[in-house]
């Protein structure tokens, strides 16, 4: 049999240009396959998710943005800051409070434990991220859940009861920016620790409501009882009953909160899930004797010391720990359906154990500093508001390089004596001095020049009536001091 000879057909040779580039397949790096055979897929090895760094973050020339949510604190609302700060610490310390300070960052644990799932600040609000270390942690939402944490930490069990801390300081939640609430806002705020007494709630209620007064704001506080855990329980089982019976006209947060955190439905500010609850079962109803009788208890306080109050069924407050107690403050002039509460606080017996200490009653609350300063502004705009700026009655203007030399030895000499000046030392031009002086109100102006510096003596001029007077150097706190006790 002949065999047949095997030719080798030589390729054919593509030249048209346009068919060699349609003809091309795309390279595919070698470090994005796995191990591949000739039949095998293309298996791209997954990427590494880098942290971000110092060193493999992009930095252009573009002026960095202020992040959305933030707010600068500036000089033209410090006059509100400072006010505020000052009336805080009056007034905690009246009421026996403590200052006390903790760190923004903690675990996140303590805050998913401490305010519970379910919650709007655990499940969408809070800066939760992976530290270096591979470890959660959070930017702190709100103080207690810190402020018990350092009580367990500290061994304050040991110490004499009560414990009583106040504090002001950031807070930090990804909440929708909007009027008068921020990412970043800070607190003021009490917490005691060691007594269940309803005179507890009384104390902390009146020492929110006096500072609120005290900064001339009318408020009324807003009251309810959550009873205890038994309580709740009984009165989830006919709430979740009812709420069933609705499904159908709640929100869509509201209809999985049914199921996940049923007390959450009485915190929603949906208009149909408000109208729903208007003929909901109120919890008030379902406490026991023991939780009744200690309601009336503080109720029966705040009637006591005059502070209005208006009993809320619906009130609940935003976090899971609260029992007993729980109560917000509202400003008079404003309908409460249309505005945020100022504050809020309430009891919280089982957190401290909760978190792993000894069984420890407890009860606080917090105020919203961006609010109250909101409020104020208002105020201020309406002419009401009840203080005025605390401005020094004082300016000293220089005139010359020798009278400015002078010049810082007498402001020196002045605040050690506790008397505060206003100055601009980069001004040269009297005139320019003599403007800021009348545009800050003050009521005298010191002014030294070359000829007051050779003498030794000062002029102290009366900025309404223009009148001056030579003062000697070495007499001149005591010349403001009298000046002081006339303004």
């Amino acid at each position: 049999m002949a065999t047949k000879k095997i030719v080798k057909k030589k390729p054919k040779v593509v030249k048209d240009k346009k068919v060699i580039k349609k003809a091309k397949v795309k390279n595919v790096k070698k470090d994005k396959i796995k191990n591949t055979k000739k039949k095998d897929k293309v298996v791209p090895v997954k990427k590494v998710k880098k942290t971000a760094t110092s060193t493999n973050v992009r930095v252009g020339n573009k002026t960095p943005e202020l992040l959305r949510g933030f707010k600068d604190i500036l000089p033209k609302d410090s006059f509100y800051w400072r006010k505020i700060q000052s009336l805080a610490d009056q007034i905690s310390q009246a009421y026996g409070f403590v200052f006390s300070a903790t760190p923004i960052l903690e675990e996140a644990s303590l805050f998913i434990r401490s305010i519970g799932r379910g919650t709007d600040v655990v499940d969408k609000e809070m800066y939760l991220f992976e530290d270096r270390d591979g470890s959660k942690v959070c930017l702190r939402p709100e103080a207690t859940a810190s402020y018990v944490r350092a009580f367990i930490n500290h061994g304050m069990q040991s110490l004499s009861q009560p414990v009583k801390f106040w504090y002001l300081g950031p807070m930090f939640r990804h909440d929708r920016p909007q009027a008068g609430r921020f990412r970043q806002f800070y607190q003021y705020g009490c917490e005691t620790f060691g007594v269940r007494d309803s005179a507890i709630e009384a104390e902390l209620i009146s020492t929110g409501y006096n500072f609120l007064k005290d900064l001339g704001i009318k408020a009324t506080v807003y009251i309810n009882s959550l009873g205890t855990v038994e309580d709740r329980q009984n009165y989830l089982i006919e709430l979740v009953g009812y709420l069933r019976t609705k499904r159908a006209y709640l929100c869509e947060d509201c209809k999985k909160r049914i199921t996940k955190n049923p007390l959450r439905v009485l915190d929603c500010k949906n208009t149909d899930c408000k109208q729903v609850l208007e003929e909901a079962p109120q919890i008030i109803d379902w406490l026991s004797e023991s939780s009744k009788n200690y309601f009336m208890k503080v109720l029966e306080y705040l009637d006591e010391v005059d502070i209005p109050y208006v009993l809320q069924p619906t009130l609940v407050r935003g976090l899971d720990y609260y029992t007993d107690t729980v109560f917000e403050f509202y400003e008079d002039e404003v309908n409460q359906e249309s505005q945020n509460a100022l504050g809020g606080g309430g009891r919280y017996d089982l957190l401290v154990k909760e978190l792993g200490g000894q069984d420890t009653p407890a009860a606080g609350f917090a105020f919203g500093i961006e609010r109250i300063i909101s409020v104020l502004r208002r105020q201020k705009e309406e002419g009401k508001l009840s203080f005025s700026e605390n401005r020094s009655k004082f300016f000293l203007a220089q005139l010359g390089e020798q009278a400015r030399m002078r010049s810082l030895k007498i402001i020196e000499e002045l605040r050690r004596a506790g008397i505060f000046v206003e100055h601009n030392l980069g001004k040269t031009s009297l005139k320019s001095q003599m403007e800021l002086a009348d545009k800050l109100g003050t009521a005298y102006s010191i002014i030294i020049g070359q000829k007051e510096v050779q003498d030794g003596t000062v002029i102290l001029r009366d900025m309404e009536s223009g009148n001056q007077e030579i003062i000697d150097q070495k007499k001149l706190k005591s010349a403001l001091e009298k000046k002081l006790s006339k303004v």
